[in-house]
């Protein structure tokens, strides 16, 4: 938990003592500090973020030689460099001085928070820098706190979520870029002189082009099991903006926060504004120590129902796409149950009355069971789910309409677009985004969801979809002279539509999908439990894509499909084996019709169920060490997940391409007890003769140190070879 000097505590009970005297705030978890100057009338000021400072330290702290820097620098006094806050107050007047007022902490069911009052030298004006830390999770999450107690409203033109100074050096980072079908992709660069900007402006999904989210090398090249690095997530669903910029300073100065552009806020005299939380890890262990902290945090505080295990499913889309037919749907149904699955999701294609869902053109909004496909109704499959012992799912796009809907008849003025302008139309050239910034809008969708469970109290799953950017700037609910709140208020909506639902559904599982891996972000989370990783179900891609995903979210929140081949996106012929494998480092699940599969292919797919139950908790629960990156040319990936007490580990090993007479690194293994002995067991076997090691055991230190030698083809026979090898190994201590 937080620790404080006896110096501090006293000045935290006695704001009022003079302001001649230091008062150092130290934020601190069990293995990290962040420390301010928070001296009473002087600027906020930034002194430390990196490993656990003792009490010896922190007295010697001042004189380190460290530049002193603000910690919430605002525009307009002494203003050449970047700022994290820009107002324009109520007078005109550009200029922002922010001093400290105070410091108080407030305790919270699982959190401490240390909220730092700032206040305008000359207005009414105050801005809080908050701070929480957890008693068993190394994370700091901030935000700030603006209240505009003018008179008149004031406008909030940069408002950041935090700012954190990272000192020169060989500093790289690296983060998620990508497009629709290949998210997640890890970018890694040096730090250089000028601007570097990573953003968002879709306005509905946030993930598909660039992620909200950074690791921060502080010492060279990122490694993944050792160096020092800081991770930094903004937990926000909607545009964001994270900047490094590079100036003629000693540091990066690193800002984190919504997306200004065409988003200024116009705070009304007495409102708070509330920026978004931008959660801190620091790690002397690497990428892959930042990241087993990101998911230990995430399971605990961050991800819907983080301790409970998800079930494996099968989705209709690729197997019928819209092709819903309530046998078809049946049949679907004992496939999976039959192969020791434990849900089943009907996606896209169910409902609409006066408009039928039979492509993707229409009938967004009319959320009505289409009683040709389905004559029973869900009801019907609910019970059809129940006779084959397993659950029922269902999939939604709740904040999105076609122009061909009986909703958009009756409400053109829901939609999201500008006075006196036609609407742009996104997908099917027929779908616009609704403006959940209308309080209609957020009424209409959650009685919708409300509706379709409480009629249907079976439905234990939603795939909760949203396939369309914000194409139109405007919204016909929002005065004129708050347009460029469109986006905020748009995410507050979908803020508050969230919490109603589950108010009421706790119990309820969620999967957020927008275009596949649009909404991998820890701004949706806190209400979803899981997110489609991509529309792209290509094992080889998945490989890359999920390597960089897990990077900030863990395995019991990706969803990883097993399905058809060629693939229906890339049309590439992958074995089953290698399929199943990559599906297995995630949440296990298969997007396929499992009656175009053979008698031999179900058997493989139940085996790989039944042993992924096995080692679904290490999995989903379990601490990952990246051991091979897929992006630095070695030709293979390799990766682990430990149990936390370190009796159980999953070992992975994908090649990449295949190569006559190439030659593979040996992987040396990660996070196991040097002292206590392994067995090894592979799991979904095909070869004809086991391995070497089957059932053999080694010590956790000869593991690590050497590692095994995984072949780089698999013994089978003659016309059942390929080029594909991949192999999953359980090891459990002795």
């Amino acid at each position: 938990m937080k620790s404080k000097s006896l110096f501090s505590a006293f000045l935290l009970t006695f704001m009022s003592l003079s302001a001649a005297y230091s008062a150092d705030v130290h934020i601190s978890t069990g293995n990290m500090s962040l420390v301010l100057d928070a001296t009473p009338g002087k600027e906020l000021r930034f002194l430390y973020f990196g490993e656990k400072l003792d009490e010896a330290d922190l007295e010697s702290l001042g004189n380190s030689g460290t530049a002193v820097l603000r910690a919430y620098p605002a525009y307009g006094m002494n203003c050449p460099a970047e700022a994290a806050l820009s107002v324009v107050h109520s007078d005109g007047n550009m200029s922002t001085e922010l001093v400290v007022e105070g410091v108080s902490d407030v305790n919270e069911a699982d959190a401490e928070v240390t909220k730092i009052r700032l206040k305008d030298t000359v207005y009414p004006f105050y801005v809080d820098v908050c701070y929480r830390t957890y008693g068993d999770a190394e994370m700091i999450e901030t935000w700030t706190e603006i209240l505009n107690m003018e008179k008149k409203p004031v406008r909030l033109q940069q408002f950041a979520s935090a700012y954190l100074p990272v000192r020169r050096g060989d500093v790289w980072i690296s983060h998620l870029h990508g497009s629709w079908a290949n998210e997640g992709i890890v970018a890694c660069e040096a730090l250089a002189p000028g601007v570097k900007i990573i953003k968002n402006r879709d306005g509905v999904r946030n993930s598909h082009t660039s992620h909200a989210e950074v690791m921060i090398s502080l010492d060279g090249k990122p490694a993944e099991n050792y160096g020092d690095v800081i991770g930094a997530a903004l937990c926000y669903s909607g545009n964001y903006e994270l900047k490094f910029d590079t100036d003629d300073s000693d540091y990066h100065h690193f800002f984190a926060g919504i997306n200004p552009d065409a988003s200024e806020y116009v705070l009304a005299s007495k409102e708070t504004f509330a920026t978004p939380v931008l959660a801190l890890t620091y790690s002397r262990e690497g990428l892959s120590g930042a990241s087993r902290q990101f998911h230990d945090w995430a399971r605990k505080y961050r991800l819907a129902h983080g301790d409970v295990e998800r079930k494996i499913l099968l989705n209709s889309w690729e197997g019928v796409y819209f092709d819903i037919t309530e046998d078809g749907m049946d049949s679907m149904m004992g496939d999976i149950a039959s192969m020791g699955g434990e849900l089943f999701v009907m996606d896209d294609g169910w409902f609409g009355g006066k408009y039928p869902r039979k492509n993707d053109t229409s009938s967004l909004g009319d959320w009505t069971v289409d009683t040709a496909k389905l004559p029973h109704g869900i009801a019907g499959l609910v019970e059809d789910a129940g006779r084959h012992g397993i659950g029922f799912g269902i999939w939604i796009e709740p904040e999105m309409t076609n122009t061909k809907s009986e909703l958009y008849e009756r409400h053109p003025d829901w939609v999201l677009k500008p006075e006196g302008r036609d609407p742009v139309t996104g997908r099917g050239g027929t779908q616009l985004v609704l403006d959940l910034g209308n309080p209609e809008v957020q009424d209409f969708i959650v009685d919708m969801v409300d509706r379709l469970l409480s009629e249907n109290p079976g439905i234990e799953y939603i795939k909760w979809d949203a396939n369309m950017a914000v194409m139109n700037h405007g919204s016909q609910y929002l005065d004129k002279d708050r347009q460029s709140q469109m986006y905020i208020e748009y995410h507050k909506g979908f803020a508050s539509v969230c919490d109603r639902i589950r108010a009421k559904y706790p119990d309820l599982t969620i999967q957020a999908c927008a275009s596949g891996g649009g909404r991998a972000n820890y701004g949706v989370l806190p209400w979803f439990d899981e997110f489609w990783v991509s529309d792209n179900t290509d094992a080889l891609q998945r490989v890359y894509m999920q390597w960089g995903t897990s990077y900030f979210f863990p395995a019991i929140a990706m969803a990883s499909h097993i399905s058809a081949t060629p693939n229906h996106q890339t049309f590439r012929v992958i074995p089953l084996k290698y399929r199943i494998d990559v599906a297995m480092s995630g949440r296990l699940g298969m997007e396929i019709q499992p009656k175009n599969m053979t008698q031999e292919e179900k058997d493989l797919c139940a085996k790989a169920i039944a042993e992924y139950k096995m080692i679904r908790p290490t999995v989903q629960f379990g601490d990952i060490y990246r051991l091979v990156s897929p992006y630095d040319g070695f030709n293979i990936a390799s990766m682990m997940y430990c149990s936390q007490d370190k009796s159980e580990a999953v070992f992975y090993w994908w090649k990449l391409e295949h190569f006559c007479n190439e030659h593979l690194p040996r992987v040396k293994m990660a996070g196991l007890d040097p002292d206590r002995m392994y067995r090894v067991t592979e799991l979904v076997r095909i070869d004809n003769k086991p391995l070497p090691f089957e059932g053999k055991v080694f010590s956790g230190r000869y593991l690590m140190s050497t590692g095994l030698e995984i072949p780089y083809t698999h013994n089978v026979d003659h016309n059942r070879r390929t080029d594909w090898s991949s192999r999953v190994l359980y090891l459990t201590a002795e």
